[in-house]
């Protein structure tokens, strides 16, 4: 179910596992794929492509997001490539704890990184003169909300109920927090945290507790914390206040998607889920769906997949080609060279093609 592509006279190749998913997520995939190969080759590395047919389509076959061994054959690589994932007939929650979620916890992948920013080019829904958009969210990724402590009771009964439990550990969020404050020095040294402790009574008082505790150790960064609620609020009223934000599962999730709207379109958005040990492959997606209803017809934007692969070549230790990318995108975007979700006529294919021409 493998296959195995790519140049062999390059000096340094990176074993990538390829993982398209479902709709859309098949052709952003192949746009970022033939940009990354044209990147590397010009900068004398290379990547041997392990393609996986991982996804919902794969679940309707066979009943399962992925191959029985799937953990133990994306072990042997050295970081995986995800595109979109999900279709109109396989629940939410199937998608997600099939394939996303035991990735994510079998490779300890505990730092959600989301970087969002507003591209000369892009028009944001924020108002003219509003503030800038450059600011990067740190979202816990192993505990917090979406745990699998609880259960269902009284199934179809007038009493039936449901119970889900938040597990916040001090390790957890000891790790987290540490790698904002480490993060926000290489930025502006300001951090933010997300928490709702005047609500909810026991396990976000401990999640302050412990951020402050980590907080004290890094007395040059400017450190505040926000209720959740306000937070999302002066993220859009005032979002240049803000530079690295830290959240628990929950909140950074919805945060991200807050900031990535900030950003002009949640079609250009990158995701890192990153083991920052390195005992095991991280994974680099982007935030958009699968979007089924515009499948086929060419005009899915590849930018967010591109963006998601100049973050997996900075986590590779490829920093410089990282930054060509960057640069790419954002003079393809600046020249206008756009999809119709950005407000553009171009296709994906242009958008490619612009990229790569930029590149070179």
């Amino acid at each position: 179910m493998t296959a195995v592509s790519g140049e062999s006279q390059t000096n340094r190749r990176y074993r990538i596992a390829a993982i398209p998913g479902d709709g859309i997520g098949i052709e952003t995939m192949a746009s970022a794929r033939e940009v990354l190969d044209v990147l590397a080759s010009s900068e004398g590395f290379g990547f041997d492509w392990v393609d996986f047919p991982w996804g919902c389509d794969y679940y309707i076959e066979t009943g399962q997001m992925m191959a029985a061994d799937g953990l133990a054959q994306l072990a042997e690589t050295e970081a995986i490539f995800l595109g979109a994932v999900g279709r109109p007939d396989v629940p939410d929650h199937v998608s997600l704890w099939g394939l996303l979620i035991p990735i994510r916890r079998r490779f300890d992948q505990y730092v959600c990184l989301r970087p969002a920013r507003l591209l000369d080019g892009i028009a944001s829904p924020l108002a003219p003169g509003r503030g800038a958009v450059d600011l990067v969210i740190v979202r816990e990724n192993s505990e917090g909300e979406y745990s699998e402590v609880g259960g269902r009771f009284h199934h179809g009964q007038p009493s039936e109920m449901a119970v889900q439990q938040a597990i916040f550990t001090r390790p957890g969020i000891e790790r987290i927090a540490r790698y904002a404050f480490d993060l926000a020095r290489t930025r502006t040294g300001r951090v933010a945290s997300a928490t709702k402790s005047n609500g909810i009574v026991h396990t976000l008082p401990f999640w302050d507790e412990v951020v402050d505790e980590v907080a004290a150790e890094y007395p040059d960064v400017e450190f505040a914390k926000y209720h959740v609620d306000a937070l999302a609020a002066l993220l859009i009223l005032d979002p240049e206040r803000f530079d690295v934000i830290v959240g628990s599962n929950l909140f950074g999730d919805i945060l991200s998607d807050i900031s990535a709207a900030l950003a002009g379109s949640i079609g250009i958005a990158p995701s890192g889920n990153i083991d920052p040990s390195g005992r095991y492959p991280s994974m680099f997606e982007p935030v958009h769906g699968s979007a089924p209803d515009i499948v086929g017809l060419g005009i899915a934007n590849p930018l967010g997949q591109h963006w998601s692969g100049a973050m997996m070549l900075e986590h590779l230790g490829e920093t410089a080609a990282a930054q060509r990318l960057v640069a790419a995108i954002e003079h393809v975007v600046a020249a206008g060279t756009l999809t119709p979700d950005l407000g553009g006529s171009h296709s994906t294919a242009d958008v490619t093609r612009a990229v790569i021409e930029q590149l070179a």
